[in-house]
């Protein structure tokens, strides 16, 4: 079966396979190089990112050996990824959220957060958590839209939000 270019195509990250390796890498640059941009620091090549961050793009199935990622495509080209990971204690964790710009406005990131909620229940979590940067209005308005609430933060980081919601 084969999807039309204009569809979009959410489905688990196959990290065997050097083309989905390859968009993962691709979409977690952009994340982290618009994230860095938003701080003040933007930053031209992966090598200048923070070292805590440049793993998930060189090497994204290593840095997320333990955890689940969903991919969002549109043929061969990456539109949108969540990486999830288990947080302990009946809750998962969604790491990273990021819809490419020419996706935008096209459902990519309800389409995820739809999947990743699929993936809480049939792994019989009770609470979904995330953490935000203040500075997201528009994830965070999405976000609540979808039942997510404040609470107090598990982050080091200034600058953090921390929502949950149950399952």
């Amino acid at each position: 079966m084969t999807t039309p270019p204009s569809a979009i195509f959410i489905g688990r990250w196959d990290r065997a396979d050097r083309a989905q390796i390859r968009v993962l890498s691709d979409l977690l640059a952009d994340y982290h190089r618009q994230t860095e941009s938003e701080k003040g620091t933007p930053v031209a090549a992966i090598d200048a990112l923070p070292a805590r961050y440049r793993p998930e793009v060189v090497d994204p199935v290593a840095a997320f050996a333990g955890d689940v990622v969903l991919l969002a495509r549109s043929g061969d080209r990456g539109a949108g990824c969540v990486v999830i990971t288990d947080a302990g204690q009946g809750r998962v964790e969604i790491k990273r959220l990021w819809t490419a710009p020419e996706y935008r406005g096209r459902r990519v990131a309800s389409g995820l957060l739809d999947a990743f909620q699929s993936y809480a229940v049939a792994v019989g979590a009770d609470t979904i958590r995330l953490s935000v940067w203040h500075w997201r209005a528009d994830a965070i308005a999405l976000y609540r839209k979808l039942g997510f609430t404040e609470s107090p933060s598990w982050e080091t980081r200034e600058g953090l939000i921390c929502m949950t919601r149950v399952v």
